[in-house]
């Protein structure tokens, strides 16, 4: 069974990830979003009432290119990096703020387009990059106390961002 934290991570994704001030960010997300099919973003976990429905759920899953797959689950680490760097265009974007677990977000969202890249080909992993890139420059700008040039979030995998 998936747990509870994926249906409100898939929320967050659908509800934050085209929503934000960041200008880099919003293009990204729409040149992301404009590679999806118009249903492949708007699942949202229900509980199975009987085994048949896993069933049913496992079928679909199946169905699911893995560069769906990949491209989602960027888009939902850069959406909630962008929350918790306070880019959400909510009002409460400030008190959603936390560069720790930016940091964390931030660092798994690289590793994964890194490692992705070769696979999910450029015009896929290109939009992925730009958002990356902005995420990392929108860190380093609100961090009070700068990391050194190529010790920030995802540099170690990425490289130094200036």
């Amino acid at each position: 069974m998936i747990p509870e934290e994926y249906s409100r991570l898939t929320r967050v994704g659908e509800n934050s990830a085209c929503k934000l001030e960041n200008n880099d960010i919003q293009s990204v997300c729409d040149k992301l979003t404009s590679m999806s099919t118009s249903d492949s973003n708007s699942h949202v976990y229900q509980p199975a009432d009987a085994q048949g429905d896993v069933s049913q759920q496992i079928r679909d899953i199946s169905e699911v290119p893995a560069i769906e797959v990949i491209t989602t689950a960027a888009v939902h680490l850069m959406s909630a990096a962008a929350v918790k760097l306070g880019l959400a265009a909510e009002d409460n974007a400030e008190e959603l703020k936390d560069l720790d677990e930016a940091r964390k977000l931030i660092i798994a969202l690289a590793g994964l387009v890194t490692a992705a890249a070769p696979e999910i080909g450029s015009q896929h992993a290109g939009p992925l990059r730009d958002g990356l890139r902005s995420l990392q420059l929108a860190f380093r700008e609100e961090s009070v106390i700068p990391d050194a040039p190529g010790k920030g979030p995802g540099e170690k995998y990425t490289g130094a961002v200036n």
